[in-house]
């Protein structure tokens, strides 16, 4: 949350010359509300329901750079179709995460003392989002064409 997934992914893209999809963004559009609304109104579980079938849909009919959420690799079968892919996992601490959302409201998983969800979430998700990287990129205190090129790199896709 708040890493720069986003604005990287659309910088990965450009650089790349591919087109660039979120699948937030699938979801809100295929829902018609936010994602936040969802986890009100319907709850986690029936999020991560919607949320796999977004990445799933995604990983078969998008070539480019896809950004996927930040809990989308709790579902194991996900996490086997990332398998061989080219994942950038982007990390960063609490305190950047602080500093860049300031951990407000807005994100339904940290509605409450929001440091500790912070990092009791990235505790348990950490060794998931490493399992399915082949690359992981710090983004503390780095700007988002640092990161981007940090990325191409570690992918071995540098660009000239």
């Amino acid at each position: 949350m708040g890493v720069g997934k986003s604005t990287v992914g659309q910088l990965l893209a450009e650089r790349l010359g591919v087109g660039y999809r979120d699948t937030d963004d699938d979801i809100v559009a295929a829902q018609g509300r936010s994602i936040a609304e969802i986890f009100v109104d319907e709850g986690e579980s029936a999020f991560r329901a919607i949320e796999k079938q977004a990445v799933r849909a995604a990983l078969a009919g998008h070539e480019g750079v896809l950004a996927l959420g930040g809990g989308a690799v709790l579902d194991a079968d996900t996490r086997a179709l990332l398998a061989g892919q080219r994942v950038v996992y982007l990390s960063m601490d609490v305190e950047e995460a602080v500093r860049r959302t300031g951990l407000n409201a807005a994100r339904p998983l940290l509605a409450v003392n929001p440091r500790k969800q912070w990092r009791e979430l990235m505790e348990a998700r950490r060794h998931l989002y490493e399992e399915v990287a082949a690359a992981v990129v710090a983004t503390d205190g780095r700007t988002p064409e640092e990161v981007t090129r940090s990325a191409l790199d570690a992918l071995e896709m540098k660009q000239a």
